[in-house]
């Protein structure tokens, strides 16, 4: 009997996979909490008198921590399930809000560890369990099971940016992780129990004569067929490299801007569009994750992902001189892309590397995003302020170094279709 098996009891009907579907998508709505620290920085800088550079900071600790958890959570729903794993990372970020919302005034840093590292581990763990269950009940279209629960990941910002001001400015800021912690406790519980990953043997014993049953068993069926790496053979493949890098270089444009929007808007004559610049971007990063998904499953991962290094390589070069309206479109834009990227790596990683082990290898590629978020923002940072065009210039020149990796990932994709069709 497989882990699957021992770990999610068959399904009755595989209607079963539409539930997940829902819950699931509903569950990364709180998860993505992760994308609204540009709205907690004035207010937990004036609270702490915490130099605002340093608040920024704690956004890079939650992503990096988030690729941890992807890449632990992506390993650890195979053995114990995937509703175990939402149930420990809903938890997680509970806990790590709970834990900010008691810190001392004088000891602001452990927020890095709080909200940082606890909070960005819980986040990613049940992120991945949820993508990879997700996939599992839509082998054939994983581009579109992908796509709808990563979207609702990005949905998060419209609807937690204009809650957290409000409940700030009523209740103050400890009271505000109180009240969020309390809410991601609540979701947690009620919608642990759906996430389940689907029994092989189950499936395959939905009748062929359900056309859609019968498609995705095929699929399924194809995928188990190729080689299915684990993390220690993946990381040792050409293909991992070009993709983790590739990566990281199309991510940085957004992990440069997003704990910024606010301050940005205010030097780039769109002050008073700050928080609306906060929410557009969520609404823009929603329908990446949607439509770039789908996109790919139309002409193609490798295209797909071109397409969105070229955009956001030419996006960076005019953040370097866009103002006003101008610079609220570029954002949007860039963040469309970015949205559009951890669906479409996951699906990389199942297309290369096999679905069964596609959790862990999904996490091994998302260090790209976590060396990213972690390192280019304090680099970048090292331009000086008055030579901030020059910043811009060089994410730009990093994503078009992402075109050239995609360009030779798609040439050796080609190279073994032509061997093995020879």
């Amino acid at each position: 009997m497989s882990t699957i098996t021992q770990s999610n009891p068959p399904p009755k009907n595989p209607g079963s996979g539409l539930k997940v579907l829902i819950t699931g998508s509903i569950m990364q709505m709180f998860l993505g909490i992760l994308y609204v620290w540009s709205v907690f920085v004035g207010p937990v800088s004036e609270f702490f008198s915490w130099h605002i550079d340093s608040v920024k900071l704690t956004s890079s600790f939650m992503l990096c921590f988030f690729v941890i958890g992807i890449l632990t959570g992506g390993k650890m729903h195979l053995k114990v399930g995937s509703h175990k794993v939402v149930l420990c990372g809903g938890l997680l970020l509970s806990l790590g809000m709970l834990a900010t919302a008691f810190l001392p005034q004088n000891v602001a840093w452990l927020m890095y560890f709080t909200y940082g590292i606890i909070g960005g581990f819980g986040v990613g763990s049940a992120y991945n369990a949820i993508i990879c269950a997700a996939q599992k009940w839509y082998p054939s279209k994983r581009g579109f099971a992908t796509g709808v629960v990563v979207c609702a990941f990005g949905v998060s910002t419209v609807i937690f940016a204009p809650l957290i001001r409000t409940l700030i400015n009523q209740f103050e800021l400890r009271n505000t992780f109180l009240i969020l912690s309390a809410i991601f406790f609540t979701a947690t519980m009620v919608l642990f129990r759906f996430i389940r990953l689907p029994d092989e043997n189950a499936l395959a014993a939905v009748p062929s004569s359900a056309n859609a049953a019968g498609s995705a068993n095929a699929a399924s069926a194809a995928l188990l067929a190729k080689r299915q790496f684990v993390v220690t053979e993946t990381i040792k493949t050409k293909e991992f490299y070009f993709l983790a890098v590739s990566l990281a270089f199309a991510t940085a444009p957004f992990f440069i801007l997003n704990p910024s929007f606010i301050t940005y808007a205010a030097e780039r004559n769109a002050e008073a569009f700050g928080l609306v610049i906060v929410m557009m971007t969520g609404v823009a990063n929603s329908c990446g994750r949607l439509a770039i998904p789908l996109l790919s499953d139309k002409i193609g991962r490798e295209k797909a992902a071109l397409t969105v290094l070229v955009v956001t390589s030419i996006c960076a070069l005019f953040l370097s001189f866009a103002q006003s309206g101008l610079f609220i479109a570029i954002v949007l834009t860039t963040a469309f892309c970015f949205g559009g990227l951890p669906g479409l790596y996951s699906v990389f990683a199942a297309d290369y590397f096999g679905i069964k082990n596609a959790g862990a290898n999904y996490g091994a590629i998302m260090m790209g995003f976590a060396i990213s978020a972690l390192t280019f923002p304090m680099l970048i940072g090292l331009i000086p302020r008055e030579h901030e065009a020059m910043r811009f210039i060089t994410l730009s020149a990093m994503a078009a170094g992402g075109v050239i990796l995609m360009l030779f990932l798609l040439v050796i994709k080609k190279k073994k279709e032509g061997m093995a069709s020879a």
